[in-house]
């Protein structure tokens, strides 16, 4: 699995590609709002307003929107449990 993170003008875009299937970033999403993973600390969580997943298995987009930087989201990518 490829990870790509690029800042937006709302926020931060994760673009997923090879062997990802999206139930598994929706996983990840619904674990982060629900506050069960630990891979983001509660500073960058509370800055972000809304997490959008789109997308199909192979090519899967993550849209978060919010005062959160890219170097932020590049950390908790590498701490998730769910993407490997």
């Amino acid at each position: 699995m490829n990870k790509h993170v690029f800042n937006t003008k709302k926020g931060v875009k994760i673009a997923f590609t090879g062997a990802v299937e999206k139930q598994n970033i929706i996983k990840m999403v619904e674990n982060c709002a629900t506050g069960s993973c630990e891979c983001m600390t509660n500073e960058t969580k509370v800055k972000i307003t809304n997490m959008e997943v789109s997308g199909e298995d192979g090519k899967v987009n993550l849209n978060l929107t919010g005062n959160v930087s890219k170097e932020e989201i590049e950390a908790a990518l590498a701490r998730s449990k769910v993407i490997l």
